[in-house]
């Protein structure tokens, strides 16, 4: 059984996000035959949030993946985004900090996401500092790219100063 319910998770992974329709159909073959998969739940809640923009629906297979098993490190930067895009603020910052307990977890991508959240809060100089802890954490020279666009963007919300010149006068 496992190996046809994986079979089946490879099968929509490949297809995933391109063909949709594919994408459900093996999700739902693999989910029949194992219904507590966490990988093909946590892909299910990626196409509710990423392509059917259904974040309380998301919301749920998340829920269900970390009720099946609270380790299940790949669960927790797809529904941390889920939840900053619900603007679920709180409940993002508790799995956050749950989150990066948790061994295994990418430190890198959490900590961006605690930047998102804190951007989202407008505490800027919070969000910048978090950034620092996200390259620390991180391992891969691409995702140094995303570190740097994120504190490019932030660091345009902050508010400018005023020049010496136009304070004199």
């Amino acid at each position: 059984m496992k190996t046809l319910s994986n079979n089946y998770i490879f099968k929509a992974l490949d297809a995933f996000p391109y063909d949709l329709e594919e994408t459900i159909e093996a999700l739902t073959y693999a989910l029949a035959y194992d219904e507590k998969n966490t990988t093909a739940l946590c892909l299910m809640g990626r196409v509710y949030a990423e392509s059917l923009k259904d974040y309380e629906k998301a919301k749920e297979y998340f829920t269900e993946v970390l009720a099946e098993d609270i380790h299940a490190f790949q669960v927790y930067p797809h529904y941390i985004k889920v939840l900053l895009w619900n603007e679920d603020l709180k409940e993002a910052e508790k799995l956050i900090d749950f989150a990066l307990t948790i061994k295994g977890s990418d430190k890198a991508v959490l900590y961006v996401g605690k930047a998102q959240l804190l951007e989202q809060k407008q505490e800027y100089k919070k969000a910048l500092t978090v950034l620092k802890q996200a390259r620390i954490h991180t391992c891969n020279s691409n995702y140094l790219y995303v570190i740097d666009e994120e504190k490019a963007r932030i660091k345009s919300k902050l508010p400018k100063k005023k020049k010496e010149k136009e304070r004199k006068r």
